[in-house]
């Protein structure tokens, strides 16, 4: 059995490590950086995030949303400013993981998450289309032609495959044969190697060439913040993903330390930045890794590709590893949402279209902070609804039962639920279903002494709980 699970998990890493090369070199002339840089930053944060982080199973790489994000800082300053951008990006990342900050990913709700993995879906089937580009114009004649086929072949062996055997990943079969297919028949396609050569030397430690001043700091620790934030935030949305198709769970704050060291290794040996990538993430789900050998696998497998294989790898046609990027894509998107969008609430589903459009139009990290305000302002706006309050009167004096929370959104709701002017000279608040939540709240009860006392009204609090009675008591509000 464990033998099984090694073989299985050495084989998932080594299809991941086919899907990681041309996205971490796509991503490093997105940046505006030497290929190389990429495949580096992929072998670093790959391999050290496996060994170290707290979610095996799950890949690192030089991922897109880390590159986006640097083009302006590589473009006025170099690649070297980037590199120690990167060092202080992964300080930043460690400093989160060590405060044990992880845990605030449980504030994403559901419906983000599920934005989140749509939008990263469409994101990635639209990103292979640049391979049917020929510079700046769409392929056309036998070249469109012989790329589809080579496409469509690739994805009926990933999705045909597993119907025959599941002891080889579907994927790894796919990208092997047809591009055995392409060499034999000499087919005229792209190959990777048209994105760029990849042969090259073992990485060399070397601090990054900057001046180590505070100039440098404000140049690059905005861009490093911004780095690290983007970082965590899609590494801890890929965890959860990943848990739920495991049926484990990871550990976020170890898996943050992991991602930090991990991208200080790669600035200091030359390699971009980078963060979990939910796409590979997938294929090596898919292939079967579920231990930390298959990200090793990945990782280390880069590197051969660097030192000894190059010209192999180079070989193999972009058809193949579009079509295993569009499988990824067909099966990274939750299907499912689209039939329960008519049967949640319509805030839910406004915040699962919301999310899923500005993923594809802007960024993750915008994305996904637009879903969480919709939803927070969603949960506000129903809770201020509820708070309610019924009364009974008895021998001059009126009993108030109220119900709900009290906070900065249904303080005016609370207000009105009181006649201060039309009741009784005595008056009681039974407040053992009410919940005091913040400042606004408090100023809210104080606000109701004062009215009530401008109509000589008495007026007491009665069964709070004690974290009521405490924030009530610091602000000098009586509760009996």
């Amino acid at each position: 059995m464990a033998f099984t699970s090694l073989r299985r998990d050495a084989l998932a890493g080594l299809t991941t490590a086919f899907a990681l090369v041309p996205e971490c070199i796509a991503f490093a002339l997105v940046a505006h950086l030497n290929p190389l840089m990429g495949l580096y930053g992929a072998f670093f944060i790959c391999t050290l995030t496996a060994l170290l982080g707290g979610r095996p199973g799950m890949i690192s790489g030089a991922a897109g949303s880390m590159a986006v994000v640097i083009v302006a800082l590589v473009v006025q300053h170099g690649a070297q400013y980037l590199l120690a951008t990167v060092v202080l990006g992964g300080a930043l990342m460690m400093l989160f993981g060590a405060c044990r900050l992880g845990k605030l990913i449980r504030m994403v709700p559901h419906p983000v998450m599920l934005g989140f993995v749509n939008g990263l879906a469409i994101v990635i089937a639209m990103a292979q289309l640049e391979h049917f580009k020929q510079g700046e114009h769409w392929l056309q004649g036998n070249a469109l032609w012989v790329m589809l086929g080579l496409v469509a072949l690739t994805m009926a062996i990933v999705y045909a495959l597993p119907r025959l055997t599941r002891a080889v990943p579907p994927a790894l079969v796919a990208i092997v044969s047809v591009g055995a297919l392409a060499v034999a028949l000499g087919l005229p396609t792209r190959t990777l190697g048209d994105m760029a050569h990849i042969a090259a030397g073992l990485p060399q430690l070397q601090l990054p060439d900057v001046p180590w001043t505070m100039d440098t700091l404000r140049i690059i620790l905005p861009y490093a913040v911004l780095m690290a934030a983007v970082g965590l935030l899609e590494t801890l949305l890929t965890l959860n993903l990943t848990d739920e198709i495991t049926e484990t769970r990871g550990q976020p704050d170890r898996e943050c330390l992991a991602l930090g060291v991990a991208n200080v290794a790669s600035g200091l040996f030359g390699g971009m930045g980078g963060c979990a990538m939910i796409g590979q993430t997938m294929i090596n789900l898919s292939s079967g890794g579920r231990g930390r050998l298959s990200g090793v696998v990945s990782g280390v497998m880069i590197l051969m590709f660097i030192l000894f294989l190059s010209n192999w790898i180079e070989r193999i046609p972009l058809a193949a590893l579009v079509g295993v990027m569009f499988v990824v894509a067909q099966q990274t998107f939750a299907w499912g949402s689209l039939q329960v969008l008519g049967k949640v609430p319509r805030h839910d589903a406004l915040v699962v279209v919301a999310v899923t459009i500005i993923t594809v139009l802007t960024d993750l990290a915008t994305a996904v902070l637009c879903g969480v305000v919709i939803s927070a302002l969603s949960f506000a706006w129903q809770h201020a609804r509820e708070i309610r309050a019924e009364y009974t009167d008895s021998e001059g004096e009126r009993h108030y039962q109220v119900h709900g929370t009290l906070f900065f959104a249904s303080t005016t709701a609370f207000q009105a639920l009181f006649n201060p002017a039309g009741d009784p000279a005595k008056v009681v608040i039974d407040c053992a279903g009410l919940r005091v939540a913040d400042h606004s709240a408090i100023a809210a009860l104080e606000a109701l002494f004062t009215r009530y006392r401008s109509q000589n009204r008495q007026v007491r609090l009665i069964h709070l709980s004690p974290r009521c009675e405490t924030l009530l008591g610091r602000a000098g509000i009586p509760t009996a």
